[in-house]
């Protein structure tokens, strides 16, 4: 660059609002710090408000007059004073011009001019007044009161608002002037009106958090447990951004997104914050409905705004939660189609596949609901991951208790395995509420370290909602609900394939259960016939029970019902357990036959008849076993009449042990569990329908339906 015309850009003054570069606004740091330059708007922000205090306190006000009140001027009247007075009338004063003698007279009170003199034209002094019509009735009776006082002129007046109607006119038009130039600024974008992409109001700009290298974010990979295989998968992800030669050398690309699926509460935005924690890259987080605006193009806008910034940015990682916001699949139905959403969604796609693998840019999304999602979303190129994060298992479970019960004071018999085997199918954010819960009743009791007791507790108020201890049963229904759980808790108990019972209760809990069976289901996938039918057997074991013991039935049994129906037509419909159905399966996890079904009507009556006959057959085995053992039921019952809780070790007091072996999980081993296949999606539905904690594990039994 040529000297002169450095010299010229260093006499440059800056622009309005900026300062250059240095701590004393020069690149000399021992420069002494230059005053920020006077703006041109403060010379007129200060004219307008002189206009303004000229409108608000001028008139009278502004001359140079001494201010008095009525009953001074009446006697100034009366001792021949005044030489005349004018009424402003839209101002509610009154001007008062003194003869020669009253400005002698007053000569220190009166204001002097600018000359130091009192003026003698006038007017010298003024007062307010309510009205003018009030004022000259006064003066009136004042006259008459006072019949020697000489009468002295008077004139009325209005004095001009000259400045109240320009401003009346102007203000209107200076607003408008106002606002169009600020729109304009913001619609321009740039520096100056920093609206950016889209527009007015920076609504078109991303809305992402940015944790740059030095943010810090406490979470680590260490804070999350049970997720061992996702770990691996995300933490390469990391490594690659970290050392991506390691990769590179020998041919690999770098992926360009990874999408985690998975129930809610099992870890998904957990984990991307332990990416966000671990990597020393920028980390965008945002969410789905982010992108979604009321205005149309808004969310594509944003979409394009995102990835400007993560260029500007990369190597970095942009997280979207709950992607399935804006990547619904397009077009599926016509009816409830929305443009705004699938423009998004475009430009989302183009943008993933439009940028180079050299970039550096990795995508992290995460939803439970990867149905739903656009097939062009989840091809490779865009999402080349696809990590599953399921409900933990035992193993996991175990792992999970560890990190959440760190900041907890518990005692030391607590058995972190023994917890992890009474809460099946609880995901990390359930664990995490048992934990809390567990912590909040050992404080309410005023112990000083959380117990097992504690954690039993809260696992029982996790699942079966709030403990009812003031609700008032009449010992009639007592009796029944006691006689329905012990059918529950024998069939469990002499049946092979049932879940082993862990605690039966009368103890009213939540919004409907007056009582309910606690068992332990066990940690597998697949289900035979056996297995199922006796699933339902137990589960009919409270009706059974009222039937046989009682010759009538009651309401309680509503929430059984549900789940047999639910077992016996899938058993039907979606397993092939049944020999004149077939082989067949109308399992629709993506709903498509939502309106219509895939088999006729014949088949239709057929399914309910099967499903009907497998309910009966069970329902009549199941009362044969109870008529069976009909004092075990019995002993059963008056115990909970009289203790409202029985724990397994208390119904082996009364009845015996369990005639069948309890089997226990078998230990896997990582690298075990690494190569394990993947199972079918029907044994993991139908883990889902078996293993449900607040329906699988909790009898309810009441007269509303369980919510």
């Amino acid at each position: 660059m040529p000297q002169e015309q450095h010299n010229r850009e260093d006499n440059r003054p800056p622009r309005f609002g900026g300062r250059p570069p240095g701590p004393g606004g020069g690149d000399d740091p021992n420069q002494p710090p230059r005053r920020p330059r006077f703006s041109i708007y403060w010379i007129y922000a200060i004219i307008f408000a002189v206009l303004i205090g000229f409108q608000l306190f001028g008139g009278a006000l502004s001359a140079n007059m001494a201010k008095t009140n009525e009953p001074d001027f009446k006697s100034m009247v009366a001792a021949g004073e005044v030489a005349r007075y004018v009424i402003v009338d839209n101002r509610k004063t009154v001007k008062v011009y003194l003869t020669n003698a009253g400005r002698e007279k007053y000569a220190t009170k009166l204001k002097k001019g600018i000359n130091g003199k009192i003026s003698v034209d006038g007017p010298h002094m003024y007062f307010k007044i309510t009205s003018g019509d009030t004022f000259k009735k006064g003066i009136d009776d004042f006259y008459k009161d006072n019949p020697t006082i000489g009468k002295i002129p008077f004139d009325v007046e209005n004095e001009r608002d000259w400045f109240g109607g320009i401003l009346q006119f102007l203000l209107p038009v200076l607003l408008f002037i106002g606002l169009w130039v600020l729109l304009m600024r913001k619609m321009g974008g740039g520096a100056g009106g920093g609206g950016g992409p889209g527009g007015i109001f920076n609504i078109g700009k991303s809305k992402a958090t940015l944790f740059d290298k030095g943010t810090k974010v406490n979470i680590t990979f260490a804070d999350v447990a049970g997720l061992d295989e996702a770990k691996v998968e995300v933490m390469e992800i990391v490594d690659f951004l970290k050392n991506p030669k390691k990769y590179t050398n020998l041919g690999g690309k770098i992926p360009k997104g990874a999408l985690l699926i998975g129930p809610p509460g099992t870890g998904k935005t957990l984990l991307a914050k332990a990416v966000a924690g671990e990597a020393q890259v920028p980390f965008f987080s945002l969410s789905g409905s982010d992108f979604v605006e009321m205005f149309v193009g808004v969310g594509a806008s944003r979409v394009r705004d995102l990835f400007k910034q993560a260029r500007e940015k990369a190597p970095c990682i942009i997280f979207i939660d709950e992607i399935d916001a804006i990547g619904r699949a397009r077009g599926k139905n016509v009816m409830m189609s929305n443009d705004e959403r699938e423009s998004t969604l475009n430009q989302l796609l183009v943008e993933m596949d439009g940028f180079g693998t050299d970039v550096g840019i990795i995508v992290l999304a995460a939803t439970n609901r990867p149905d739903v999602l656009d097939t062009a979303l989840l091809r490779p190129g865009r999402f080349d991951r696809q990590i599953s994060i399921d409900k933990p298992d035992l193993k996991g479970r175990e792992a999970i208790f560890k990190v959440h019960l760190k900041p907890i004071k518990v005692s030391k018999t607590l058995d972190i395995h023994k917890l992890a085997e009474q809460t099946p199918g609880f995901a990390g954010a359930d664990i995490a509420n048992v934990c809390n819960e567990a912590a909040l009743i050992a404080a309410r009791k005023g112990k000083e370290a959380v117990s097992m007791e504690d954690f039993q507790d809260a696992v029982d108020r996790v699942i079966g909602g709030l403990e009812k201890k003031n609700k008032i049963i009449s010992p009639d229904e007592k009796r029944i609900i006691a006689f329905h759980e012990a059918g529950h808790a024998i069939c469990g108990w002499y049946l092979e394939h049932a879940y082993p019972l862990l605690k039966v209760t009368i103890v009213p809990r939540g919004t409907a259960a007056l009582g309910y069976a606690q068992y332990t289901p066990k940690e597998q996938y697949l289900y035979n016939t056996d297995q199922l039918n006796d699933q339902i057997c137990m589960t009919l074991g409270g009706r059974a029970s009222e039937e046989i013991f009682f010759g009538k039935i009651s309401t309680g049994a509503q929430n059984d019902l549900q789940q047999i129906t639910r077992i016996a037509y899938s058993m039907v419909t979606v397993y092939g357990m049944n020999d004149k159905v077939g082989n067949i399966s109308f399992y629709d996890p993506q709903q498509e036959n939502a309106f219509t079904k895939p088999y006729s009507d014949e088949t239709a009556k057929m399914i309910d008849q099967e499903v009907r006959k497998l309910i009966d057959e069970a329902y009549e085995r199941t009362k044969r076993l109870l008529v069976e053992k009909r004092e075990d039921v019995e002993k059963l019952a008056h115990a909970l009449l009289e203790k409202e809780v029985l724990f397994q070790s208390d119904v082996e007091a009364l009845i015996g042990k369990r005639p069948f072996e309890e089997k226990k999980p078998l230990a896997v081993d990582e690298t075990a569990l690494a190569s394990e296949p993947e199972q079918p999606a029907i044994a993991k539905e139908a883990k889902k329908e078996e293993e449900k904690p607040a329906d699988g594990q909790a009898e309810n039994f009441g007269l509303a339906p369980s919510v």
